[in-house]
């Protein structure tokens, strides 16, 4: 078996790992596949990450259950936070490091809405269309580089 297969493999048995891991803190056992495929979706090759897609990639024929999932099922997103978290932390921590998530938009060239999220920030001197990015700056073994 060529090593990136068995990578792969690797992978896919880590997330399901992760998936049991959450499991408990959905009360319905088709709430539970659902978050397990959510979070298979958002890691896959998927474009655009939002409900058509994660539903698709799910083989669901509509958005409708990953829509309740985010909506109207009965779970408590700060215990799977504090679930994803001690999961990255167990296996990426560093017990001295710290992660920097920044959410920054970015000015979008051009007069063209594709490939934009449609965000309109208005500005002095007229509005302007807004991509967004999410970086995840590294800090240094000794502080920020």
């Amino acid at each position: 078996m060529p090593a990136e297969v068995a990578q792969v493999e690797e992978w896919a048995a880590e997330l399901e790992t992760l998936c049991e891991r959450i499991a408990p803190r959905f009360h319905r056992v088709e709430v539970r596949r659902r978050a397990g495929a959510f979070l298979r979706g958002l890691l896959a090759g998927v474009e655009r990450k939002n409900s058509w897609q994660l539903a698709e990639q799910a083989g669901a024929a509509t958005p409708d259950g990953m829509q309740r999932l985010l909506n109207h099922a009965r779970w408590d997103p700060d215990e799977v936070w504090d679930d994803l978290r001690g999961y990255v932390v167990e296996h990426l921590g560093d017990p001295g490091a710290v992660l920097v998530v920044d959410e920054t938009g970015f000015l979008k060239k051009g007069t063209s809405r594709l490939g934009c999220s449609g965000s309109i920030r208005a500005r002095p001197g007229g509005s302007r269309t807004v991509r967004w990015g999410c970086s995840w700056p590294m800090p240094a073994a000794t502080g920020m580089p």
